[in-house]
């Protein structure tokens, strides 16, 4: 068979890239229900560095660069999922993750923005975790009482429910314990030098900066689910919450093969009524088939599933995101 020589080589790599870029973008313009294919800079509000959302966003990132080229995700920072809320309707972020609690009271506050939030999808749920030195006598909540506890960042879901708990334990936030307000990027430390003598987490299993803190100094999860009925009873915001057991693998340095009740919240990716829905259908599509390839290294986002990604209460779904489900049943 006849070689090429080495510039027709090269002029027949290049028509063969051209050749593929121009059949994806083929491809998406003929799929089912699909818009044209979106551009531009689209800012992704995440979380604290050593968190869940923040390594999320990062592996999203990386997904679609190659299902959406035209696309630049810019990965804000965040102090958590309320942080994540106010970026999003102040139109600092195009996109971003947060609970479904959070979100709910948001709206009920009635917050700024709060009627144009859209959902793209249920993503996976945060397990809530309350880390202490393995020595501690702390068994539940209640054994909290005049401990400097880590609570989270004032703007982060983790907050929310912290103080959620502790008034189902019949803790006061501000007079029975001392609360500490930072996030999961500074409570590992502070617990390890004897700056904390307990921190609240809610995150998906396992959070990277827990099980760096296992690996270094011993510590260990107190159960939460004797506090699940007294929790449902302060409302409608609390319904977000379910009864959940963190498999005895979730941190297998720390739980010496028992699983650990405690409570759990799903996690939403959020849009506003103002993103375009090309742009929304396309970031939605690269969310449910990157399912596998970011699992490997977020182990919650296995649960990214295209069956229970509808399920976004309390948030209808943008119509970029309606318009992939639809797609994807023809």
């Amino acid at each position: 068979m006849a070689t090429l020589p080495r510039p027709g080589r090269r002029r027949a790599l290049t028509a063969a890239a051209v050749a593929l870029a121009l059949l994806g973008l083929v491809l998406w313009c003929v799929q089912p229900g699909a818009p044209a294919p979106p551009r531009g800079r689209v800012p992704l509000a995440t979380g604290v560095p050593t968190g869940v959302y923040a390594r999320y966003g990062e592996l999203l990132k990386a997904d679609l660069a190659r299902d959406l080229p035209g696309v630049d995700l810019r990965l804000l920072r965040s102090e958590g999922s309320i942080d994540n809320l106010r970026q999003l309707a102040s139109g600092r972020a195009a996109f971003t993750i947060a609970t479904a609690d959070a979100v709910a009271d948001y709206r009920a506050r009635r917050e700024p923005g709060a009627d144009r939030l859209r959902a793209c999808a249920r993503l996976y749920d945060d397990y809530m975790q309350l880390v202490v030195p393995r020595g501690a006598e702390v068994r539940s909540v209640r054994d909290l009482r005049g401990l400097r506890v880590g609570v989270g960042a004032d703007s982060s879901g983790v907050q929310l429910i912290t103080r959620r708990l502790l008034a189902a334990a019949g803790l006061d936030f501000d007079r029975d314990i001392v609360p500490v307000r930072v996030g999961i990027d500074r409570m590992p430390d502070m617990l390890e030098h004897g700056e904390l003598d307990a921190f609240f987490w809610s995150g998906g299993l396992p959070t990277q900066a827990v099980q760096q803190l296992a690996q270094r100094y011993p510590v260990k999860l107190v159960q939460l689910g004797d506090l699940i009925p007294a929790l449902h009873r302060q409302g409608e915001r609390t319904r977000y919450y379910r009864a959940a057991v963190m498999p005895a693998d979730a941190y297998p340095l720390v739980q010496n093969g028992q699983a650990v009740k405690t409570i759990a919240v799903a996690n939403l990716l959020v849009t506003t009524d103002r993103e375009d829905a090309a742009l929304t259908f396309g970031i939605t599509r690269t969310v449910i088939r990157s399912r596998d390839a970011i699992g490997h290294e977020v182990h919650a986002a296995q649960n990214v599933d295209l069956r229970t990604a509808v399920f976004t209460d309390p948030l209808p779904l943008h119509q970029g995101a309606r318009d992939y489900y639809v797609s994807v049943k023809e």
